[in-house]
């Protein structure tokens, strides 16, 4: 279990509001801290504000006409708000968008060399990281000369999070990568984002719909509802909370819920009375 009191931290979002076309006001004030070494998860329901977090952390809001209008973010003590994707990637910091976002006409192996564009580093290490990448992920190099678009769903997530790595990056903003995969699929990618975390020390914070796999994965965790933290804690605690588990485990003393009946709940929930 990650210490958060002993760990430094390395990413601070303080009270952050985002607004979208200068009028529609989607995150009220969100605050949220990572520390280094850990998986620290953001869940929430669809349109909770999570990928809007992840967005205004990388500076990617801009090409949605979005903009962080209140708050500020730190990496590593400084202000990164004026930085530009690139930049922050030059920093340490890289998004793995929902959806992969793979370059499907390139191989799934081009693809991951597109990952090291920006290091300035010898053609030998960059063979050597991309070992390492297919060491982590085996079916890619079994796939490295397949044209990344007639790939799986599983796939291009993984060729997704390899690409990412090639850019050897501290933290990875990874959102929604159990979106569209099958549950054995998903556990196979999320044993694999925990490797990572471990054996190369790469932070990550995850945005997840799926609360299950999300609290069992990461070591913290934030709850967003309508825009705002609404709960947070450590993992394990996390699951144990009776609100998390009728809300979101859709489980409660009385045993499973369907989900007619978490919906009806929703109205109850103490932290929004």
């Amino acid at each position: 279990m990650l210490d958060a009191t002993k760990t430094e931290t390395l990413l601070e979002v303080n009270n952050i509001e985002v607004i979208y076309n200068h009028v529609i006001l989607v995150l009220k004030g969100v605050s949220l801290s990572v520390p280094k070494g850990g998986i620290t998860a953001l869940m929430g329901g669809n349109g909770a504000g999570k990928t809007t977090t992840l967005k205004a952390i990388s500076n990617l809001l801009h090409s949605e006409r979005g903009e962080v209008t209140k708050g500020s973010i730190k990496y590593r003590g400084d202000s990164i708000a004026e930085l530009n994707p690139s930049e922050l990637v030059r920093r340490g910091v890289i998004q793995v968008m929902e959806g992969r976002h793979c370059f499907e006409h390139l191989t799934v192996e081009e693809n991951l060399l597109t990952g090291s564009y920006t290091r300035r580093v010898g053609r030998g290490q960059i063979a050597q990281d991309l070992e390492m990448v297919y060491d982590y992920f085996p079916r890619l190099k079994e796939r490295r000369k397949s044209q990344a678009g007639y790939t799986s769903g599983g796939e291009q997530q993984m060729v997704a999070i390899g690409r990412a790595l090639m850019s050897m990056p501290e933290m990875i903003l990874l959102d929604e990568p159990s979106m569209g995969l099958a549950p054995q699929l998903v556990e196979e990618i999320f044993q694999i984002v925990k490797s990572l975390n471990e054996k190369e020390g790469v932070t990550v914070l995850l945005a997840e719909q799926n609360t299950n796999v999300a609290l069992r994965y990461s070591h913290y965790g934030y709850i967003l509802e309508s825009g705002r933290v609404v709960m947070d804690g450590p993992a394990d605690e996390l699951r144990e909370n009776p609100d998390v588990k009728e809300f979101y485990l859709g489980v409660s003393e009385e045993g499973r819920k369907s989900f007619r009946d978490v919906r009806s709940y929703r109205r109850r929930k103490r932290w929004l009375s």
